[in-house]
């Protein structure tokens, strides 16, 4: 790609920013551009997605997902897990700790107490083989080494990125272990609908709606207390669309647990393993939607409450709220819960994940 088209890019980010070598392995940018000329730009750095460049109900395109327009940034980022790939194990495991065939695994604890989204250098801190498919996907794999952070197994894994010409983000997770293991693959999006800004607006005013009649409530350490919860009556109760901020601050237990929401909905579904719809937000100043749709059983729902305005692309400032995050995945702390729906991976299965993003405008 030379230059001339790169400065054509929408997200003005440039392939040469992105490029170094660690361990070995380059990284690098990949510009995903549909028939519209919209465009996804994501590094196989921990899969960060560094621009997503959709247009207003105006016509005025911006990025809507906080990122870095630099590798060591990407690195370095005062959020690790800023707009990346998540696993072994997306969300929190109590102590670090879980058994699999009578055998204890102790993981590093990088969250208060417990164990945080696979541990300081899971998926978000490793270079992936990166294959552009065409203008319009992406193939990350890696493999997974035994003992990773911990976890047992060899895990083979691939995540195919396509951005389809209806402005969907579509994320396809395929894996396969060589010993039974326990997974949980999540991608932690941070998405401001109103654009990137010095500073980022709050999402505040975000009208949203969840698919879930249950969300599942935490103790101060974020772990699940067992429980499942009916949303009705609650602050979790987002079946109809309200304003994120509505009761983001309200005097209950769970939302000071959480400092906001930092909670796992329970997604209605028909089946097990559909692709169903799973959230819906609207910005209601640019018009801009987004809506999700997964296979997985739960969405983590991440209202960023501990950013405190530090920098990121073009300068933007990502302040207290200023995102929100979907990470479509199982339960926090499954291991431990023998009776939420299994996180284990044997040989000879399959994992596979489907988690659709998609973007439009409403007037």
């Amino acid at each position: 790609m030379t230059n001339t088209t790169e400065n054509a890019n929408l997200c003005g980010l440039k392939r040469e920013d992105f490029q170094t070598t660690i361990n070995g392995k380059k990284t690098d940018l990949y510009i995903l551009r549909n028939r519209k000329g919209f465009e996804v730009a994501i590094t196989n750095y921990g899969g960060a997605i560094c621009a997503i460049m959709v247009p207003d109900k105006n016509g005025n395109v911006a990025n809507v997902i906080q990122g870095h327009d630099n590798i060591q940034s990407v690195i370095n980022s005062p959020e690790p897990f800023l707009s990346t790939l998540i696993g072994r194990y997306g969300n929190r495991i109590c102590k670090g700790q879980f058994t699999l065939n009578g055998k204890e695994y102790q993981l590093a604890i990088n969250n208060g107490p417990n164990a945080l989204h696979g541990g300081p250098t899971g998926f978000h801190a490793r270079v992936w083989d990166a294959k552009q498919m065409g203008p319009r996907a992406l193939a990350l794999h890696r493999v997974s080494s035994y003992g990773e952070e911990g976890f047992t197994g060899e895990v083979d894994v691939t995540v195919e990125f396509t951005f389809t010409d209806q402005n969907e983000l579509v994320l396809e997770y395929l894996a396969t272990t060589n010993k039974k293991t326990i997974v949980n693959f999540t991608h932690h999006g941070f998405f401001c609908l109103a654009g990137t800004a010095n500073p980022t607006p709050t999402i505040n005013d975000l009208q949203c709606e969840i698919n879930a009649d249950f969300y599942i409530p935490i103790d101060e350490t974020s772990i699940p207390t067992g429980e499942i919860r009916k949303v009705a009556g609650t602050p979790f109760d987002f079946r109809t669309a309200k304003p994120v901020g509505q009761d983001i601050d309200a005097n209950d237990e769970q939302i000071k647990n959480g400092a906001g929401y930092d909670h796992c909905f329970v997604l209605n579904k028909q089946e097990e393993g559909e692709l169903s719809f799973a959230a819906k937000i609207k910005d209601p100043n640019s018009g801009r939607t987004m809506e999700v749709y997964t296979t997985e059983p739960g969405v983590q729902v991440y209202s960023d409450n501990w950013a405190d305005g530090y920098k990121g692309y073009h300068g933007a400032t990502f302040g207290r709220r200023s995102a929100i995050c979907f990470e479509c995945q199982h339960f926090p702390d499954t291991p431990n819960r023998p009776y939420f729906p299994s996180v284990i991976l044997r040989p000879g299965q399959q994992y596979k994940q489907k988690t659709i993003y998609k973007f439009n405008v409403e007037k």
